[in-house]
């Protein structure tokens, strides 16, 4: 493990102290900001993004007295990107168990997991995988397309293996390597990501910029060929219906939170509803003038919400070591 020495920014798509940390033959980057007695917040971003964008969110919570944690997803940000494998499909599975590791080996101590999008599928994963490491869940929102038709994931096993033919097809056929670089040199990039936000963002060139710059690695159109494959075939246990049952069947569940744009269009308002009228352990807060990203679009707002639940739930009583938790 490798840590920069210049004296870390606490705003910006380059936020923190920079480092890279191997997991199974992979190398992660991630970030770290804060008192390193502080008690401990990993930031999770969501599809498409890195660590970078939390860029308006690790410096207020490094003021309000947290260790400030953000972890590149394997095939994400400046982690490595990997293609198709046959013993690995890379899904929340593959990420929840990247966290978890990430968690023992460099955060030691259990921590609050915040995830935009993807990455609250993924907090919600690892407090599945490793609820002793895990002191509260806040995704922000949830998204599963199992959350939209849960019927559909009923599948008996040949419609199961026609969807698997189908999918491995169709994604060995598109022609990634030639639309990934496209779409990440053209226009097409931010009206794609206009759709993610509430507010016009043409003129954030720095959010344009921290999403293209990943999407021109070489290696991209591999990763995202393999991430398709991985999160459209995964089993019923890995979605976010299934993970949220057995999280409640659980003896202590962690505290969790959803936070909500109430502008979302990826993931409107109603699912995040749904899913609080069907777990009435679960938090639910909407996060007015903000669409998928929360975090970023009205990051004033969102740390509002979120001090003030981790602060009504938590304390800084999170704070004690592993091993104090085993």
């Amino acid at each position: 493990m490798s840590a920069s020495t210049f004296q870390p920014a606490s705003t910006g798509a380059d936020w923190g102290d920079a480092a890279t940390w191997t997991w199974k033959g992979f190398q992660c980057h991630w970030r770290v900001l804060g008192a390193r007695s502080a008690p401990a917040v990993v930031l999770l971003h969501g599809f498409g993004a890195s660590s970078s964008h939390w860029r308006h969110n690790a410096g207020p919570l490094a003021d309000a007295g947290y260790r400030v944690y953000g972890l590149d997803l394997i095939g994400f940000g400046r982690s490595d990107q990997p293609g198709l494998q046959r013993r690995m499909a890379l899904d929340n599975r593959l990420w929840g168990r990247q966290l978890t590791a990430f968690l023992e080996q460099v955060v030691q101590s259990p921590a609050v997991l915040v995830g935009n999008s993807l990455g609250g599928l993924t907090a919600l994963t690892t407090a599945v995988l490793a609820p002793r490491l895990v002191a509260a869940v806040v995704a922000a929102p949830l998204p599963d397309p199992a959350l939209l038709n849960p019927v559909a994931m009923r599948q008996k096993r040949e419609a199961r293996r026609l969807k698997r033919a189908i999918v491995t097809v169709l994604c060995r056929l598109l022609p990634l390597e030639l639309l990934v670089p496209l779409i990440s040199r053209t226009p097409l990039l931010k009206a794609g990501l206009q759709g993610a936000y509430h507010r016009p963002i043409g003129m954030d060139r720095e959010l344009q910029r921290l999403i293209a710059l990943p999407a021109r690695r070489l290696t991209a159109p591999r990763a995202l060929r393999a991430m398709s494959v991985g999160m459209a075939l995964r089993p019923k246990g890995a979605t976010a219906p299934a993970l949220l049952q057995l999280l409640r069947q659980s003896p202590q569940p962690p505290p969790m939170l959803l936070l909500w744009g109430r502008e979302d269009r990826f993931v409107p308002l109603p699912i995040g509803e749904r899913v609080q009228n069907e777990h009435p352990w679960i938090e639910l807060k909407v996060v007015e003038n903000s669409g998928h990203c929360p975090h970023d679009e009205t990051p004033e707002l969102f740390h509002q919400e979120l001090l003030h639940w981790l602060d009504r739930n938590l304390g800084h009583e999170h704070a004690s070591g592993i091993e104090q938790q085993a």
